[in-house]
């Protein structure tokens, strides 16, 4: 049972009270990420995330780490394109200590600017790693380059450029902008009462002030790329895109659906086809990024150099099979009772539950509960998907990007031809 509770000051807390467990998780969800950043502010959210585990004016950085894995918590963190989330999980016996730790870090920070310079370094070897994973990062200059200089298409870490700009009033001006009440939701999942709850938390959240409302940038728009970036890989790394869905779009469960059917498993006809049937990659799948007011679904390959236009030929052949002749009630079924399962399997973790939680009342300002998600993709029919596939993969709109060696460029539109696409 979910219950819900605005403060005064408009922070939102919503629980989740569950009998059977002996532990808690809570969640400070902050409507702020990457896609917040103007021009040189770039990778400051995810920044900030680090900076808040730096120390506060009662804890140094280390006591904050041993004051909850001494009973045995967890404590992080994590950075999203339009949020980001600070979480602790406890047993239920320790949540005040959790919610003592969280408040403490999310107003008394030092943000010292010692350990800014420090954490500067730290973050330019993550985006060092990230760049030496290219299977990882061709996802990110694909997005780069489809919304152009749209922030939703710069990456979460920032750059060396931008990260190394970076100083304390800048990090004081983004807290105060964005670190504000409307736009803070605090989740709680486990073995709790909602009273309890929103006392403990009130006396932290309740009175604080700070900016003012989320305004988002226009909705971009998109455009459509053709991009081959030469990197020194065995494998050459492949996406194929086109611009998605909204979180709020009609279509968003039938979408669910194809992504599944199309590559998102081992049974997946991406899968099946270029992996098991043709041996021509080890990683390939679909995915679709939903953002509040606009998505992007792709396609991923890794594969041989001297595979890629095979690679791209088969993907773009099933993706024809599938928008002439549709998927198959049996495919459908099989689907719904996929994510079906997935969805109630991966509630049984606490941490779970509170992520549901704090994700959807901080997207739709309410919680979809699991029935409510598993009866809208119950109404999904194959007309749907078939109208959302023509809907989605039209010719106009596909981008390709590939990241590997240099020598095997592919031309979109020959291949578009020599397979049939037609529209």
């Amino acid at each position: 049972m979910y219950q819900k509770t605005v403060l005064s000051n408009g922070v939102r807390i919503i629980t989740e009270e569950i009998e059977h467990v002996r532990s808690a998780a809570i969640g400070v969800w902050v409507g702020a990420g990457s896609r917040d950043e103007r021009e040189g502010y770039e990778g400051i959210s995810h920044f900030m995330e680090h900076m808040f585990f730096k120390g506060t004016e009662r804890r140094t950085a280390r006591v904050l780490a041993e004051s909850l894995e001494a009973v045995g918590g967890q404590l992080n963190a994590f950075t999203t394109k339009e949020y980001t989330c600070y979480y602790v999980k406890v047993l239920d016996e320790d949540l005040d200590l959790a919610i003592d730790v969280l408040s403490d870090m999310f107003f008394h920070s030092l943000f010292d600017e010692t350990e800014i310079e420090k954490e500067k370094n730290v973050v330019i070897e993550e985006i060092k790693m990230y760049e030496d994973s290219p299977d990882e990062l061709i996802h990110d200059i694909f997005s780069e380059h489809v919304w152009n200089e749209h922030p939703l298409g710069k990456p979460i870490l920032g750059t060396e450029e931008s990260i190394g700009a970076l100083s304390r009033e800048k990090i004081m001006k983004f807290l105060t902008e964005h670190y504000a009440p409307d736009n803070v939701v605090i989740a709680v999942a486990g073995k709790i009462k909602h009273e309890d709850v929103v006392s403990k938390l009130s006396d932290q959240f309740g009175t604080f002030k700070r900016g003012g409302r989320r305004v988002l940038e226009e909705t971009p728009t998109g455009q459509t790329v053709e991009h081959y970036q030469k990197k020194d890989t065995e494998q050459m790394h492949i996406v194929l895109g086109v611009p998605g869905l909204g979180q709020d779009d009609d279509d968003i469960y039938a979408m669910h659906v194809f992504n599944n059917i199309l590559g998102g498993g081992l049974s997946s006809r991406l899968f099946q086809e270029i992996r098991e049937q043709r041996g021509l990659a080890y990683s390939v799948y679909s995915y679709h990024s939903t953002y509040v007011d606009t998505g992007l679904f792709a396609i991923y390959a890794g594969t041989s150099p001297k595979n890629t236009k095979e690679v791209i030929e088969c993907i773009l052949q099933e993706l024809i099979k599938i928008k002439r002749q549709g998927i198959t009630a049996d495919e459908l079924a099989r689907t719904k009772a996929q994510i079906k399962g997935g969805l109630y399997l991966g509630l049984e973790a606490v941490s779970s539950r509170m992520s549901r939680l704090g994700k959807t009342e901080l997207t739709y300002n309410r919680v979809l509960s699991p029935e409510e998600v598993i009866e809208k993709l119950e109404k999904v029919t194959l007309e749907d998907v078939s109208r959302l596939i023509g809907r989605l993969w039209q010719r106009d709109k596909i981008s390709i990007m590939t990241l590997g060696p240099a020598g095997h460029d592919v031309v979109l539109s020959d291949l578009l031809d020599q397979t049939g696409w037609e529209e």
